[in-house]
């Protein structure tokens, strides 16, 4: 019990302060700029499984998948909550892409364009690879696993809903601080049903739908390239 405690913790830290700060140091190398795009994908998945890889161990090792979302919920509140979820979030992303077309919310940052598929090729791996990996593995560990143990620590749904979302927030620094505070509230909207029904599915169900449409339909189509980024096509 107590190794597992102890890796508990550990990870947890991992994931509030260690991600963050390699997102936002990863933002600040410019040789990332140069890196073809199929290949930031497969980086982006690659450390994302690592992370989930990590955290299923730690889940292992404590016996506790039912609080880290791994419960079973009725096919209805899983349609019922998906398409609400889905819905919700598409609706605030067209907001923010027509506030951001007007000037009065702050335009996407260099990093978010860059990773945009700008070929069909690269959609398909967009919609078929990245977007699934995001939202089986950010939804575990996010909504899952981080969330089970701070409302275990803090004994309160509502706080440990809060402090999960923003470190997911800042695991998007890299996006800037917009797509930072986006990325929190995501958080919070899909972490929502999960303190409720304590089963991560229908989250990641959402999560799926929604970078999927965001990776190979919205982004591509209403976020403006600068010259430099539409040549940066994976090769």
């Amino acid at each position: 019990p107590m190794i597992s405690t102890a890796a508990g913790i550990l990870f947890s830290l991992l994931l509030v302060a260690g991600v963050p700060v390699i997102s936002y140091l990863t933002a600040r190398q410019p040789q990332i700029r140069l890196i073809p795009r199929r290949a930031l994908y497969l980086s982006a998945m690659f450390s994302q499984w690592v992370l989930s890889v990590l955290g299923g161990l730690v889940v292992v090792a404590s016996s506790d998948f039912a609080a880290a979302g791994f419960r079973s919920v009725g096919l209805n509140a899983f349609l019922r909550w998906t398409a609400l979820l889905t819905l919700g979030a598409l609706a605030a992303t067209g907001l923010v892409l027509a506030l951001e077309h007007w000037g009065w919310w702050p335009e996407e940052s260099e990093l978010v364009r860059l990773i945009l598929p700008a070929t069909r090729m690269e959609k398909v791996w967009a919609v078929l690879l990245v977007a699934p990996t995001a939202a089986v593995c950010e939804e575990f560990l996010y909504r899952g696993y981080l969330l089970a143990q701070l409302e275990r620590w803090l004994d309160s749904g509502p706080w440990a809903l809060v402090l999960s979302s923003i470190a997911f927030g800042l695991g998007h620094a890299y996006q800037g601080a917009a797509g930072t505070a986006r990325a929190a509230f995501l958080g919070a909207w899909l972490g929502y049903p999960v303190l409720l029904t304590g089963s991560l599915y229908p989250s990641m169900a959402a999560h799926f739908l929604i970078d999927a449409l965001a990776l190979g339909w919205l982004g591509p189509r209403f976020v403006e390239r600068r010259p430099f980024e539409q040549s940066g096509s994976a090769s």
